[in-house]
């Protein structure tokens, strides 16, 4: 029993080394799809003036959903065209990596929107502190089996929560007239696209060499 575990886990890092050049050609198209969906959703919430809890925590919610259902339809085709099983091992090791920091951060929301009965109290901060902190974890735990570009684009996440965190706490957000659409349109809209576009040039530049 233990010498067929062994050999499944030697199989699977195998097959995650052999497919990090796939994981990575994958991740450009979603990445730029996630960078798009991170600025329109930023749009709609600055253009609406959806800044009251509820729909700050509705808006991103429902692009989160949505980005996610768009980054599994991506994947699916990738794996078609490869001629890859899409539910394969490393998926699955992959997804197991990246679901835990993100129910506890849904959860975490969740339990302040339930628990937040003054309607004058503006949570979204809160709530943009910690989607960036757990996002980041998630990255950061998919990267031991994705290519190490992740690791780091995750940390960016941790430790930008963390800076902004520290900001927070010495209240030099609350004296300035900042929108939290702002901060989250940045993280999940422009540096996704800049590394969905890092990722699409660089991958070029390895096919013409």
């Amino acid at each position: 029993m233990e010498t067929n575990w062994a050999e499944e886990n030697l199989q699977t890092i195998r097959t995650l080394m052999e497919r990090s050049a796939i994981y990575r050609r994958a991740l450009a198209p979603i990445m730029l799809f996630a960078g798009i969906m991170g600025l329109l959703t930023m749009g709609l919430g600055l253009f609406f003036h959806m800044d009251s809890t509820r729909e700050f925590f509705g808006l991103w919610l429902g692009a989160a959903i949505l980005a996610v259902a768009g980054a599994l339809f991506l994947a699916r085709r990738q794996a078609l065209k490869d001629r890859e099983a899409f539910w394969s091992p490393p998926t699955r090791r992959v997804t197991q990596a990246l679901l835990p920091p993100l129910l506890v951060g849904l959860c975490l929301t969740m339990l302040l929107v339930s628990i937040n009965t003054d309607e004058d109290l503006q949570l979204d901060l809160v709530f943009a502190l910690i989607w960036i902190l757990f996002y980041g974890l998630a990255l950061h735990a998919a990267g031991f089996f994705m290519p190490r570009g992740i690791k780091i684009f995750g940390w960016l996440f941790i430790a930008s929560a963390c800076g902004l965190y520290c900001a927070f706490m010495a209240e030099w957000v609350h004296n300035t007239d900042f929108s939290s659409h702002w901060l989250m349109g940045f993280f999940f809209g422009v540096l996704h696209l800049a590394y969905g576009v890092y990722l699409y040039l660089t991958e070029n530049r390895k096919k013409a060499a």
